[in-house]
């Protein structure tokens, strides 16, 4: 290998599927797995470098639609052969996750599978090199990243399903007091110091009476959100505002509330006038460049949660972090049902990123015992996750446990994520999501 030139000589994905519990949100039910796909790059020295991406047949065959461009080329230079992939197709509405949950809108299938790759190529060159890919990217602005606890409404239920049924950690949990002893059991264990609680799931009031409720245990210190994924009109959205104005003071927002960025609008220019400066965040009205123009100009959204996955890969968010400190605006980061590879990748980008305002969002914790990485979960150190002095992303394959979660996904009939489904098969058969519903 000569330096600064490196040929791929293959690219393979894995589909794999890992438990997930049943989880609500106001797009239904999680499935009894989650679904994702792992990318290798391997060089003509017989490094590999590795991402981890949405799951499912689409978003592997895109993938492998591009072997032909990926295998050998320079690993150098990958980003940039690629780079008419970054933008996606469509704008406005047809690009946001409104309607569709992150990974399935065929719009963003270009952004997605560009971020798999440069993910991928950027580990293997650390790998090469024992440079740290926050370190590739420019530079550490900091060693640790710090994550939130994510606090979902949930039915009873570890998740898999079959002879693969998985221990329930936090059992069932459809009311302020379980939420609190799920929250307070995540704090606990991982040492989180900011909460989100994903709603859209109950109605408004009790929703507003769970996060009084996390407000009374962890006291005004802990900062707290809450994410409905549009589930409420303007007009539930400004009363919620309203209600917790103080409970969200402090480090909180509010998380799209409503659909859209002329609903999120309304919504801002009404709590304002009501003397309520609670910022709005978005990761489903605001999810590419293009939507940024309207949004800044209509004052929509004040956070915005970027993903490196969706956004079109780690050097993206680094871009949307200088616009969004141009603009006045404060940023934070989405999270997905994922594992050690996505995780790591999350803090890579966010230790490479300034204008980090926010704790990131994770999943993590509900993938309780499946890991495809060497040397088995990652640990949390006081609710932060350390930069790993390593090369590349730090963490390796573990090959033994790649092949258990194939398996896994072989045998199961999932194939892309459907949450209204899944309501329908285990909740309400006649449940279909509505916006708004409150």
């Amino acid at each position: 290998m000569v330096f600064g030139h490196m040929e791929i000589k293959d690219l393979r994905v894995h589909s794999i599927a890992i438990a997930d519990p049943p989880l609500r949100s106001s797009y239904g039910l999680h499935a009894p797995y989650a679904l994702r796909n792992i990318v290798e790059l391997e060089s003509e020295d017989g490094i590999v470098g590795v991402a981890e991406t949405y799951g499912g047949e689409c978003p592997a065959s895109a993938l492998r639609k591009l072997r032909g461009r990926v295998v050998g080329a320079d690993a150098y230079r990958l980003a940039g052969d690629l780079i008419d992939l970054v933008e996606g197709e469509g704008d406005g509405a047809e690009r946001s996750h409104t309607m569709r949950t992150p990974g399935e809108n065929p719009l963003d299938a270009g952004p997605r599978t560009y971020s798999a790759l440069e993910t991928a190529s950027l580990d293997l060159i650390g790998r090469s090199t024992g440079v740290p890919v926050c370190d590739l990217l420019g530079g550490r602005v900091r060693d640790a990243v710090p994550f939130s606890a994510y606090a979902f409404y949930k039915h009873a239920g570890g998740g898999g399903e079959g002879s693969d049924l998985r221990e329930d950690k936090y059992g069932e949990c459809l009311t302020p007091a379980s939420i609190v002893r799920q929250v307070r059991s995540m704090v606990d264990e991982f040492g989180f110091s900011d909460i989100k609680l994903k709603g859209g799931v109950l109605d408004p009031e009790i929703e507003v009476e769970t996060i009084r409720r996390l407000r009374q245990e962890f006291g005004p210190g802990m900062p707290l959100r809450i994410d409905p994924n549009s589930a409420w009109s303007v007009e539930t959205s400004v009363g919620v505002g309203e209600s917790l104005y103080k409970e969200l003071e402090g480090g909180g927002y509010l998380e799209d509330p409503v659909s859209g960025i002329a609903g999120m609008a309304r919504t801002r220019r009404e709590l304002l006038r009501r003397g309520i400066d609670t910022p709005l965040a978005s990761n489903v009205a605001v999810t590419s460049f293009a939507h940024l123009p309207e949004s800044i100009a209509e004052d929509a959204v004040q956070v915005v949660l970027c993903d490196h996955h969706f956004w079109g890969g780690m050097r993206q968010v680094q871009h949307l972090g200088k616009l969004c400190q141009t603009f006045g605006l404060s940023l934070s980061m989405h999270s997905n049902s994922h594992l050690g590879i996505s995780l790591m990748a999350m803090a890579h980008v966010a230790a490479a990123t300034k204008n980090l305002t926010y704790a990131c969002d994770t999943h993590y914790p509900w993938q309780t015992s499946d890991e495809v990485i060497e040397g088995g979960r990652l640990s949390f150190d006081n609710g932060s996750l350390r930069i790993p002095d390593k090369g590349g992303l730090g963490v390796a394959l573990d090959y033994d446990q790649l092949a258990r979660l194939k398996q896994r996904y072989e045998a199961i009939p999932y194939r892309r994520r459907d949450d209204e489904l899944e309501m329908r098969k285990h909740i309400d058969r006649t449940w279909r999501r509505i916006l708004p519903r409150w």
